[in-house]
């Protein structure tokens, strides 16, 4: 199995401002990684569009570099000239304070421009970086900050691009693979489920200017309370979830959401997605193909109202993003992801020892907070305000990252948001429930 580059951890100044060189550096490793994780792939693959949620490899290689050219070159690069004016419609995604733009559930329609006229805007994008950080502009200030913001907004697209590539794969009849997969056991059930418990009382949640990167929807830094509570020490299994499945929980509707049951019925969900009943039992579309889903494993590609409705069979619930990031502060922030090479949701390297396993890597863990601005949050002047501010309705917050999320680019105050119908993604879920005082 080929090992994937690694992307450099992040490390920032006392004032949260990137060293120049480090920025360089992993400027460089970021877009090289991106590049790596689509050469598995022809120029075929690259154009098409699965699902509207998703999007194409060559969209992502250029949107990416159209991120920097617009935020960046343009603005603190003088002389510097535009690959080609008619881009920004094309690789613009969701910034209407930038202009016009291609519509979402089209992009898999740009067969043009060509895969090799893609590659070069890239190329000619970091050209114009390299001279930016050649004649110093780029060591400090907003136009750091703004290299910064890309690189992380780059590693975004690293992970959404795998998740997309899946989508992709799990529509053709073919069921091709990303890459080949290793041999390996599928191994028995997980070990029992552990409850750990929390006293609660107020915790400081989210980040501060000056702790280093994070991102607007992330800050600032608040009080929040939390009552006892006491939270699974690993996330629900695929094991646990073909239980919730033959004993009936896409046919209860007593378990469900209105909205999630009317999911069920209108897209006939009767297992994750990418789960596919052969006979008497389930196989699952991964990025290595067709394979047995692992008992052991973190279930993934699962809705926030399939989240929901297994905690509700349980007689549990799903913990609040403060519960989580209460709970993920204390542990290191270490796991299975991408740089692991695994790609998918493994079991537990570790036996329990009384702390919670898994809180980052394997999968994004669903938790039952609406993703709404923090007190006394303030949104971004400009286009770069749209980054998270104007998704501040209708999503559900989930956490922790996922076996495709880039090492460093994951923290325990990083919020992701999907709506509660999307499953595409590797999203899974860990159980909380309440404690008497």
């Amino acid at each position: 199995m080929a090992t994937l580059p690694m992307a450099r951890p992040v490390f920032v100044s006392p004032r949260g401002e990137p060293p120049s060189e480090t920025l360089r550096a992993r400027l460089a490793a970021t877009r090289a990684l991106t590049l790596a994780l689509s050469a598995p792939l022809g120029a075929e693959d690259m154009a098409a569009q699965a699902i509207e949620e998703a999007s194409p490899t060559k969209w992502h290689l250029a949107h990416t570099s159209w991120f920097f050219e617009t935020f960046v070159l343009t603005r603190f690069l003088p002389f510097y000239e535009l690959f080609d004016s008619a881009f920004g419609y094309c690789f613009n995604s969701y910034y209407d304070c930038a202009g016009a733009r291609q519509p979402r559930p089209k992009r898999g329609l740009l067969s043009r421009p060509p895969l090799e006229r893609v590659l070069a805007y890239r190329r000619h994008v970091e050209a114009g970086l390299e001279r930016l950080f050649d004649q110093g502009v780029a060591a400090k200030g907003e136009a750091a900050s703004l290299i910064e913001l890309g690189v992380q907004h780059e590693q975004q697209h690293q992970e959404l691009m795998l998740a997309d590539i899946l989508a992709l794969f799990a529509a053709n009849p073919l069921r091709p693979a990303y890459r080949a997969a290793p041999p390996r056991s599928l191994g028995g059930a997980a070990e029992p489920l552990r409850w750990i418990g929390y006293a609660g009382g107020i915790v400081r949640i989210g980040r501060d200017l000056g702790e280093g990167f994070s991102f607007d929807n992330e800050t600032p830094r608040h009080d929040a309370l939390i009552h006892p509570f006491a939270i699974a020490d690993r996330p629900v299994t695929n094991g646990e979830w073909l239980e919730f499945v033959e004993d009936g929980g896409y046919r209860d509707p007593s378990l469900w959401l209105s909205d999630g049951w009317a999911a069920v019925e209108r897209e006939g969900w009767e297992a994750p997605a990418y789960w596919e009943r052969r006979g008497d039992a389930f196989l699952a579309m991964t990025l290595e193909g067709l394979r047995s889903p692992e008992p052991a494993a973190p279930v993934a590609h699962v809705s926030f109202y399939e989240a929901d409705a297994f905690a509700r069979w349980t007689g549990a619930r799903l913990p609040t993003e403060f519960e989580w990031e209460a709970v993920a502060a204390e542990e290191p922030v270490a796991g299975n992801l991408l740089d692991g090479g695994a790609l998918r949701p493994t079991p537990p390297a570790e036996s329990f020892e009384g702390h919670p396993r898994q809180l980052f890597g394997d999968v994004w863990e669903w938790t039952g907070s609406a993703h709404l601005p923090y007190p006394s949050y303030r949104r971004p002047a400009g286009a770069i305000g749209e980054y998270n501010a104007k998704f501040m309705c209708d999503q559900h917050v989930l956490r922790g990252g996922c076996c495709v999320t880039p090492q460093g680019h994951i923290r325990a105050s990083y919020r992701n948001f999907l709506y509660a119908r999307q499953r595409w993604l590797f999203a899974g879920l860990r159980l909380a429930r309440d404690v008497s005082r």
